[in-house]
């Protein structure tokens, strides 16, 4: 298998709910980035705000039951079971029950216990 991965544009940071509020002024208020808190409907996610960050989106979320934060990257493949399989030669296995998903992605972690969300990467525009 020839599997390309690419890094997404979303990075995730779960924050403790105890640090939320001071995290969200940090990157409103002292980096005078575009912060916008986005409407959220998830078990483990109580709130979440998108802040941009150059190409990339940098979502802070709220987990209530956390006690430090974690940063969660996302990868994007041309197929999502085909890359799940070559992880899965290579030692890797997802770990689907961090967090709810839609059936056609997956969370893996590195070595380190970093977070990657899986998911199939938009088709190329080829022009008309």
């Amino acid at each position: 298998m020839d599997i390309k991965f690419e890094a997404g544009i979303n990075i995730a940071i779960k924050i403790p709910k105890s640090k939320y509020e001071k995290t969200v002024a940090f990157y409103r208020d002292v980096l005078k980035l575009e912060v916008e808190e986005k409407p959220i409907t998830n078990p483990t996610v109580s709130r979440t705000h998108q802040v941009k960050f150059g190409n990339n989106v940098v979502w802070l979320d709220c987990v209530d039951n956390y006690t430090h934060s974690e940063t969660w990257l996302q990868l994007t493949v041309p197929d999502v079971d085909e890359a799940t399989e070559y992880l899965r030669s290579h030692g890797t296995e997802t770990c689907d029950e961090l967090e709810k998903l839609p059936e056609n992605m997956h969370w893996i972690t590195d070595p380190a216990g970093t977070v990657f969300n899986l998911q199939q990467r938009e088709p190329e525009n080829k022009g008309t």
